[in-house]
């Protein structure tokens, strides 16, 4: 099997960059400059129409779209690394994290990062909006806080894609300046999931 993995630092890619280095994936790696716009060359949009990291390329068919990128690195290999359920009930309950990161965490988080972050241009601010977005963001919070509480993870009390998949943006939040320590549980469980050797090797670049 041959796979070729496109990813860039600093990027909605860093979920599946760790995903690669948890599983122990064997694939060529490239790292794809962002602010040279590589992921817009003609080759880049042969992989990717969408012109954005990551594209996981297995045996000449590109997966883009971290989530399906998870999902199908959780299906292949996961299972075997005790990292992803086999099908049944304790998979549907990974499957509900890892959609519900992407949808109704990433959500408010992106809402609020476009009215907020520096990188957006000033004019495109909104307060009001990004007032509300902060309310929907503290909501997404205490659903995660009391989901793990009593617990050291999401589901069956083991790390897993489920956890990756979710605390994946806690390191967004932190760079946008929201204070997500005051949700104890999550404090504690963001922190016992990046001292993870993996997470923190992919941090290190």
């Amino acid at each position: 099997m041959s796979i070729t993995y496109y990813y860039a630092p600093m990027s909605t890619a860093e979920r599946t960059t760790w995903a690669v280095e948890e599983l122990g994936v064997p694939c060529e790696r490239v790292k794809v400059d962002l602010k040279k716009k590589e992921t817009k060359t003609e080759d880049f949009l042969k992989l990717n129409p969408n012109g954005l990291v990551p594209v996981l390329v297995v045996d000449g068919v590109p997966i883009f779209e971290s989530t399906a990128i998870l999902l199908y690195l959780g299906e292949t290999y996961g299972v075997e690394k005790g990292l992803y359920p086999a099908p049944g009930l304790k998979r549907a309950e990974t499957l509900k994290w890892i959609i519900w990161a992407n949808v109704g965490f990433f959500e408010p988080l992106n809402r609020w990062a476009r009215n907020k972050a520096s990188y957006v241009p000033a004019e495109q601010h909104n307060a009001a909006a990004a007032a509300a977005a902060k309310d929907d963001l503290d909501t997404v919070m205490r659903v995660l806080d009391a989901a793990l509480s009593g617990k050291n993870y999401l589901v069956d009390d083991k790390f897993s894609l489920a956890d990756l998949a979710t605390v994946s943006y806690l390191g967004w939040l932190q760079f946008m300046g929201y204070d997500y320590t005051k949700f104890e549980n999550v404090k504690a469980w963001g922190e016992r999931c990046q001292a993870r050797p993996a997470a923190v090797k992919v941090r290190g670049g």
